[in-house]
């Protein structure tokens, strides 16, 4: 027995007496229609079949003699045996039985749905992102399951682009495509590469206006290309979701690639950044997991930033009033303290916050449109947390500067801790929810730094610490550094409420 790829040879036991030999060969009808013999049945009955929402399968046979068979075995051996093309030349071998052959049946397989199909492109189109389904079925049946999975709603006008061969005919079709608004596109793979070969911009731009788009006989390769063209024409990020092996090039070229576990194994989990067992988890995937993953991320980076170049703002500020001497501000344990015990639970406990319920976020998955302005991470959030930073660190500095007694290590004391205070109440004003975690990396950054100030005589005067003038005056700088940061806080959820707040209150 010998397995091709596509084809099945082997001897029938029936058949040992006469040594006849039979090739089976499986495949699509596109790809059929031009090996097996002439017949008046096939297209119709694949068209019926795919009307129906069928896959459909063609299976055909070819009888060889004993003499054919040792010709196609030494050529084949002969091929595999080759140094260089050795793949085009078995190909050769391999394609030179596959012509005239007796079709035997087609199979239709009904590709029932999964749950919860229908409502999660429903979520994804609501959150505002645009679907786009692949496929290597017919154009009937991607239409059909199309249809089926709400894709295209029933009451939707549906353009199903006719097949096209040149230049000319692709510039027709697509003149006809742009005056109709609002509609879905239907294409197949060959008329795909026929416009995108001649016109590449005007078929992308009228593609992506449309509110859902089928590409139906796409190879594996053309599904690359089209997550390849969006990337590059759009500026946006796209997701590729399959559940096979054909989809691996398509999970791969884009920017989040889920593999969905199915009947057609995990090669395409195996090759995403992410997998999930239904479809219906990748509603949850983005709408919670995603979103949460975002916000957390933005906040969490630039509280970094403001964490550092608040220290630095003090250090600058420190320098320029004593002559741009080069003199450390903190030094020892102090500067190492401050990147580590003293603000790293606090600021990483920023990874638990999270501003709705995850019931919410799924409920209304319009609160994923605020992502795509990435108004959480942008040049204007980072502009303010520059600000923030400067206008902190300088008004910790300069009062302690002008609060400070008589030692210089009075103004490490005053400044240190107050920075310390500051980057704990930072922490507290950007929570949105509270965690029991945070509560708990709160209370013990704040513990460790008092209990380490009995080690610190160094660097802070211990009976200093102890008198009154130093709480007064730490707690004002504090105040001053983080009141009117509350205030601005207070006042932009009064007048301006972000979004999600009305389904919080």
């Amino acid at each position: 027995m010998s397995l091709f790829t596509r084809g099945l040879l082997y001897v029938t036991p029936q058949e040992d007496s006469t040594g006849e030999i039979t090739f089976y060969m499986k495949g699509a009808d596109v790809v059929m229609a031009g090996i097996v013999q002439y017949n008046d049945w096939l297209e119709e009955e694949c068209g019926n079949m795919a009307r129906e929402g069928l896959r459909v399968l063609v299976v055909a046979k070819k009888s060889l003699t004993e003499e054919q068979y040792q010709d196609f075995e030494a050529r084949y051996v002969q091929a595999k045996l080759s140094v260089h093309d050795r793949s085009l030349k078995v190909a050769t071998v391999i394609e030179s039985l596959e012509m005239e052959m007796e079709l035997l049946c087609l199979t239709g397989v009904e590709d029932q749905l999964q749950v919860d199909v229908r409502p999660t492109l429903e979520t994804l189109r609501n959150a505002g992102m645009k679907v786009w389904m692949l496929t290597g079925d017919k154009l009937e049946t991607a239409t059909c399951t199309a249809k089926n999975a709400h894709l295209v709603t029933r009451n939707q006008d549906i353009h199903i682009f006719r097949p096209v061969t040149n230049r000319g005919e692709a510039h027709l079709e697509l003149n006809a495509f742009r005056r109709k608004h609002d509609c879905a596109l239907v294409i197949s793979g060959d008329s795909l590469e026929v416009c995108l070969k001649y016109y590449e911009y005007e078929f992308m731009e009228l593609a992506c206006q449309c509110p859902a788009v089928v590409c139906c006989r796409c190879a594996p390769t053309q599904k690359a290309q089209i997550v390849r063209l969006l990337q590059e024409r759009t500026g946006k990020l796209t997701c590729a979701v399959g559940d096979g092996g054909n989809d691996v090039s398509m999970i791969q070229e884009a920017d989040c690639g889920v593999g969905v576990e199915g009947k057609e194994g995990k090669q395409a989990s195996l090759a995403a950044d992410f997998s999930v067992t239904q479809f219906k988890h990748l509603g949850r995937l983005l709408m919670v997991h995603g979103r949460n993953s975002y916000k957390r991320s933005a906040g969490l980076s630039q509280f970094v930033i403001h964490r550092s170049l608040c220290i630095s703002t003090m250090q600058a500020v420190f320098s320029s009033v004593f002559y741009f001497a080069s003199v450390p501000l903190y030094q020892g344990f102090l500067i190492i303290g401050y990147s580590t015990i003293y603000t790293m639970f606090p600021v990483f406990s920023l990874v638990l916050d999270k501003d709705v319920k995850s019931e919410v976020a799924m409920l209304y998955p319009e609160l994923y449109k605020d992502l795509l302005k990435g108004r959480p991470l942008s040049y204007k959030t980072f502009l303010i947390w520059v600000l923030i930073s400067i206008y902190q660190g300088s008004i910790i500095m300069y009062g302690a500067l002008l609060l400070f007694e008589s030692e210089f290590v009075h103004i490490v004391a005053i400044s240190f801790t107050s920075l310390i205070l500051t980057e704990l109440l930072m922490v507290a004003l950007t929570i949105q929810t509270w965690h029991w975690l945070m509560i708990v990396g709160e209370l013990l950054s704040l513990s460790c730094y008092i209990a380490s100030l009995v080690f610190l005589h160094e660097f802070i005067d211990i009976y200093f610490i102890t008198t009154v003038s130093f709480l007064w005056k730490v707690t004002v700088i504090t105040l001053v550094s983080c009141l009117p940061l509350y205030v601005l806080k207070y006042l932009r959820r009064k007048f301006s409420p972000p979004s999600y707040s009305k389904l919080t209150s």
